[in-house]
């Protein structure tokens, strides 16, 4: 959506990893898994997950992937 909205002209400076749906997070608790890493809760090992890896690229290369995945 960011990627359209850029390509439409807005002038987009900025992206945080957050969404309204990170306050539905907080009344599941520890039974629905959300963000950009997995956390083991027993050893409190952390693995990014995909979306992190994206963000991730995202950032190293200053350039937001367009819709079908392409860079």
């Amino acid at each position: 959506a960011a990627r359209r909205a850029m390509d439409r002209g807005a002038d987009l400076r900025g992206y945080f990893v957050w969404s309204l749906m990170d306050n539905f997070e907080w009344s599941f608790g520890y039974s629905k898994r959300f963000g950009i890493v997995y956390v083991d809760y027993e050893s409190q090992t952390r693995t990014p997950k995909d979306s992190a890896r994206w963000y991730s690229d995202l950032i190293r290369t200053r350039r937001i992937p367009d819709p079908d995945g392409k860079a």
